[in-house]
């Protein structure tokens, strides 16, 4: 006989049967395949609920129409050349702020107005956060840093990196990047000087990779990976084969596109993911070596270098303290960054100075008539088209396209100017509802027609060196120099300023010393490889190669 629990009361006693064998015979007799039926109807109901809260409270706005049931237009951008120009084309047919059909029935909005951005920007880590998807793949790839984090998380771990990048750091720092900038000019002369009629092909994209991992390695943690010198290093050889496989198999592009709507889709083997983990662990290992020697030889703590600072914070007395996880993410983060990123712009310059040689022979100029390698201050105010040059190759060149957001409250956006919503009225903000997608089309901006003007798709250094180069419209974007590039707000890019020198010593050391021309003339095509990040390659290429015809200057 059943076990049974006696409940006596002042007026009655209840006889209740013992719950967990009840509820085990009432699944069995009911079924598991109608238990199953019935969460999935809970689950479609409030699917159902939050979609029809989502229609209420957020504007609609117009659109392009669903290319694909499955897809909506997401397909499209992922297979285009240039997404950038859809975007623009989407923004100049619905207006600044639009709508466009995603995966699943899911919705994005698309933001392209400056001062939405600027609203949007300044309430990013609290308001609008990572969506599901981005958390995954950066925990995935370089684990919980401050680039996977959000609100008090992260702003804690930023004011905690925040030193190692002022000015006073970064100003120490200089002679670093020039250090590699001329192991590169060495290596290029050996080459050169065997080379019979004085010049030679050089692929640059894997130099530039490799001055930027030296320099984050020095830099930064006080340890030189020796990849200008041609050392062996694990950390380079994953990287690069992240670059020698731009090919995206269909299989992974439609594991790609689902993973918007279902996350958990990333965790799917496949051959992009194992490499993903291997230079996450390759990483890990690198970084937990430098920790150790760094800890036992009392590295860089008297000085706010990156390592010193990472050092401090594992203390439990630490204001800003950060776990050994968070520590060792802040290192893969910094390592990702500083390979990824100003390889792929440097890389892009010595493409636009190749094809625009009337460019090239102007900063060279300056560069020869100011002189000596010039100091962290001069290199910031005192070699205008040098700057101009950086800074367009930022602007066209953005090493980070787009991203996306979610709203995690319900919230306001003004615009600039009204845009038609769905139902035909027209409307200078726009209601969000939590849960709300939301793309912002970084390069699309930087290069848009109505923002920078009818050159805004040419290389023109110039439009920074006068007062109406930049028009009113760009002026209006909140951002460094009005570019989007380095985002805004509390997420701004926090090596930027690291960023930027880096680049502007590299390159003036390499054009000061050498001419180059695009190997097939000036009107070789040049594509997008999938890497990492995005990145150049010439058409006809294998992985991300890039050679360009290079001689000494005279």
């Amino acid at each position: 006989m059943k076990p049974r629990i006696q409940i006596t009361t002042m007026k009655a006693s209840i006889a209740i049967p013992d719950l967990p064998s009840s509820l085990w015979s009432t699944v069995r007799s009911f079924g598991a395949f109608n238990v199953a039926c019935s969460f999935a109807a809970l689950w479609a109901f409030v699917k159902v609920i939050r979609v029809l809260r989502w229609r209420f409270r957020t504007t609609q706005l117009r659109g392009p129409p669903r290319t694909s049931f499955i897809y909506g237009v997401s397909n499209d951008l992922v297979s285009s050349k240039d997404s950038a120009t859809m975007y623009e084309h989407w923004a100049q047919e619905y207006g600044v702020a639009y709508m466009i059909p995603s995966v699943l029935g899911q919705t994005r909005i698309v933001l392209s107005d400056p001062r939405a951005i600027a609203h949007f920007y300044a309430r990013e880590s609290w308001t609008y956060v990572q969506t599901p998807l981005s958390l995954t793949l950066i925990e995935n790839l370089v684990g919980r840093g401050v680039l996977w984090s959000q609100g008090e998380s992260h702003r804690r771990q930023r004011k905690a990196l925040t030193p190692a990048f002022s000015n006073a750091a970064i100003r120490k720092l200089t002679s670093v990047f020039y250090d590699s900038a001329y192991k590169v000019k060495s290596a290029w002369d050996t080459d050169l000087q065997s080379s019979k009629d004085g010049n030679a092909v050089i692929e640059v994209q894997n130099w530039m990779n490799h001055i930027s991992l030296d320099t984050i390695g020095i830099a930064g943690f006080s340890h030189d990976f020796g990849s200008l010198d041609g050392k062996h290093a694990s950390v380079t050889e994953v990287f690069d084969t992240f670059g020698s496989k731009p090919k995206v198999s269909a299989i992974n592009k439609v594991l790609f596109l689902l993973a918007s709507a279902f996350p958990i889709v990333t965790k799917i083997p496949n051959s992009r993911l194992k490499l993903t983990k291997k230079l996450n662990a390759t990483m890990g290992e690198i970084s937990n070596d430098l920790l150790v020697r760094s800890r036992r030889e009392k590295q860089a703590e008297e000085e706010k270098s990156i390592i010193g600072l990472l050092i401090k914070a594992e203390n439990q007395d630490a204001e800003l303290r950060m776990s050994e996880d968070e520590v060792l993410a802040q290192m893969k983060v910094l390592l990702l960054a500083g390979y990824e990123t100003t390889s792929i712009s440097l890389t892009w310059a010595l493409i636009e100075l190749s094809r625009h040689p009337d460019v090239q022979t102007r900063l060279r100029e300056e560069l020869l008539t100011f002189g000596a390698d010039p100091t962290y201050d001069q290199l910031k105010a005192n070699l205008p088209y040098l700057d101009a040059v950086v800074h367009e190759i930022l602007r066209l060149h953005p090493p980070v396209v787009e991203f996306s957001r979610v709203a995690r409250v319900d919230d306001v956006i003004p615009l600039s100017e009204p845009v038609c919503t769905g139902s035909g009225k027209m409307t200078d903000s726009i209601s969000i509802a939590k849960g709300s997608l939301f793309v912002i089309p970084i390069e699309a901006i930087n290069r848009s027609l109505a923002i920078w003007g009818p050159h805004a798709k040419e290389f023109k250094p110039d439009r920074w060196l006068t007062e109406d180069g930049i028009t009113g419209k760009a002026k209006e974007v909140q951002g460094h120099r009005h570019l989007l590039t380095f985002v805004d707000g509390p997420r701004t890019c926090l090596g930027k300023d690291f960023a930027l020198t880096e680049f502007k010593a590299v390159l003036s050391v390499l054009v000061k010393n050498f001419v180059y021309e695009m190997r097939d003339g000036p009107d070789t095509q040049v594509e997008i490889a999938r890497g990492i990040l995005p990145r150049p390659r010439v058409v006809g290429e294998d992985s991300i190669g890039v050679p360009l015809r290079v001689r000494r200057y005279e």
